[in-house]
């Protein structure tokens, strides 16, 4: 980088040449000194040495990357008298005026100030003069600030200008241009400077300026430059003066973070530490919004994010960390903050009570915080599903499932031996037949045709399967039964009381629906008192009967009577099973 003395150091008669910044002393001079900006140096480059310069460029980007000084070294390259490879030489006498700002071959205009149609109309008018040199290039920095009358004014003069005029547009923000103007010029968009570029410069300049400052400090000014080079001269030139760099107080990082870690104090210990470094809270406001929609953008829109890489990477990462639900409610309430900032009695009262609800969704009952705290358990739900070991191979007696009843319970704590033998059924198989199977854990496993579950199978199916797939009035009253035994044809499920009894009686026939869709046959229910002896299943024609009339018909208990005493003696037991036979004597 060029140390760009000629005007700092000429002798005035005696007098002490003033003090010159560092940005303007080492402003570049030729387009290998501008840094980071390759994709546009080596284009102007080759159009100057090619004889393909355009009429009409337009160079945008942040502020302090170099668009000006690039405007000018193209102006001392298109004049120069010893021109090398595109390079303009900076020593012949075209060169030194545009570098003093005394060449009438380039002439610069700042549109904020002289935006409106009279101005614009002067330049017209001498744009069409001759010029001392071969090329007149108008500079004009900052065009999106021109007037509508202004920018229409120069559309035409634009678009065909004089053989010898060339017009150079700067600006900080290219969308407010003129659509028609951007159609009629060369574009090229400056890019922030990476760390390492700053670094390069830094160090480059301390050298040479014989600046007294550590690495440390170095780095402090790196960062308060943030990509660009204008600003991290500035903050060397201000650390050069105090003999150190103060760190900067990155108040917007800091509270992106506490955003990521739900941490309110950490938020406002980062404002009160803004505060007392003299920034103003709404200043405060704007550079957290700022940084929240780099980070909106950042994770999904990367380019449009003007931030060195290293910067990029982390509000990237920041982004992910956060959701967007909680990056587009965080940008919202801030906004509405930065309003009320402007009417409120203390705007670093509005500004802490924002950041306390954006990094406490609880604190906050609106449907964006209600939203936000919904997806950071849908995140936190999938990060432990990703996370999850693969299940394991199942062991030989699993164990009983989640919501399971007790005699589930129950069943498995028995002997393999026993927990295998169903309890009989009345209509048992013949001898030969095999064992009832075991209690069915499945829908899809029903018992033997004819055969009737057991209580233990009734007590796993009910809490599982059964009871959980009953509608309405059915599940709330018979929800605190259960099933106490298997008789008589049918499943005696036990209730609290009578009056409970009777209200369960009209969606009886809907449980007993349920449980045969379950065990793929009809299991009749007689509803008992819990703690009380079984009844007798009601009589033929009850609500309950079976309405048999063959000779397999329920029997009543009490019809039943003691059968006769056994025989004593085995020829007793002989005479008795062959009846009509007599005992002959000895």
């Amino acid at each position: 980088m060029a140390d760009n003395d000629t005007d700092a150091d000429t002798d005035t008669g005696g007098t002490e040449t003033p003090y010159q910044s560092l940005y303007r002393r080492f402003r570049p001079q030729r387009f290998a000194e501008v840094l980071g900006q390759d994709h546009v140096t080596m284009a102007l480059r080759n159009a100057v040495r090619d004889g393909k310069v355009s009429h009409g460029y337009l160079f945008s980007g942040p502020r302090g990357t170099g668009k000006t000084s690039t405007a000018r070294i193209l102006a001392k390259a298109l004049n120069c008298e010893k021109l090398d490879d595109g390079e303009p030489c900076g020593v012949c006498d075209s060169c030194n005026a545009v570098q003093q700002g005394t060449s009438f071959d380039a002439i610069e205009l700042d549109a904020a100030s002289n935006n409106g149609v009279e101005q614009m109309r002067d330049l017209i008018q001498r744009a069409s003069l001759a010029t001392p040199g071969r090329w007149k290039v108008y500079i004009v920095d900052e065009v999106h600030m021109l007037t509508a009358g202004a920018s229409n004014a120069l559309l035409k003069t634009l678009e065909e200008p004089p053989g010898h005029v060339i017009f150079v547009l700067a600006t900080t923000d290219p969308q407010k241009v003129l659509p028609t103007i951007r159609s009629r010029v060369q574009h090229f968009e400056f890019r922030l400077l990476p760390n390492d570029v700053l670094r390069t410069i830094v160090h480059a300049v301390r050298t040479e300026a014989g600046i007294e400052l550590t690495d440390d400090d170095l780095e402090r000014v790196v960062r308060r430059g943030a990509g660009s080079g204008r600003d991290a001269l500035s903050a060397l030139d201000q650390a050069a003066a105090l003999g150190r760099a103060e760190e900067d107080v990155p108040v917007a990082d800091e509270v992106l973070e506490a955003l990521c870690e739900r941490d309110p104090a950490r938020a406002l210990a980062a404002v009160a530490a803004g505060c007392s470094a003299g920034r103003d809270a709404r200043r405060l406001g704007e550079e957290v919004l700022a940084r929240l929609r780099d980070a909106f953008l950042a994770g999904r829109v990367p380019d449009l994010v003007d931030l060195p890489p290293d910067e990029r990477d982390r509000v990237a990462d920041q982004a992910q960390r956060l959701g967007p639900a909680a990056l587009v409610r965080a940008m919202e309430r801030l906004g509405e903050a930065l309003a009320e900032m402007r009417e409120a009695l203390d705007p670093r009262i509005t500004l802490e009570v924002a950041l306390v609800r954006v990094t406490a969704p609880e604190a906050d009952a609106s449907p964006g915080a209600l939203l936000e705290r919904i997806e950071r358990l849908e995140r936190g739900q999938r990060a432990l599903s990703a996370a999850a070991p693969a299940a394991p191979v199942a062991p030989a007696t699993p164990p009983p499932p989640k919501g399971a009843a007790l005699g589930a319970l129950r069943k498995e704590r028995a002997q393999p031996a026993s927990a295998a033998a169903p309890s009989p059924a009345p209509s048992a198989p013949p001898a030969s037949a095999p064992p009832a199977p075991a209690a069915a854990a499945e829908p899809s496993s029903p018992v033997a045709q004819g055969d009737l579950p057991t209580r233990d199978q009734l007590t796993m199916a009910w809490g599982d399967y059964v009871l959980p797939a009953l509608k309405g009035r059915a599940k709330a009253l018979y929800a605190i039964g259960r099933f106490v035994s298997v008789e008589d044809g049918r499943a005696q499920f036990a209730l609290p009381n009578a009056a409970h009894r009777d209200q369960c009686k009209p969606v009886q026939k809907d449980v007993e629906a349920a449980l045969a869709a379950h065990f793929g046959g009809p299991v009749p229910l007689q509803l008992v008192l819990d703690g009380e002896p079984v009844a007798a299943p009601p009589a033929e024609g009850d609500d309950g009967g079976s309405g048999d009339d063959d000779e397999t018909a329920t029997i009543r208990r009490a019809d039943l009577q003691d059968a006769p005493g056994g025989a004593s003696t085995p020829a007793d037991r002989v005479l008795q099973a062959f009846p009509g036979a007599e005992e002959l004597g000895e």
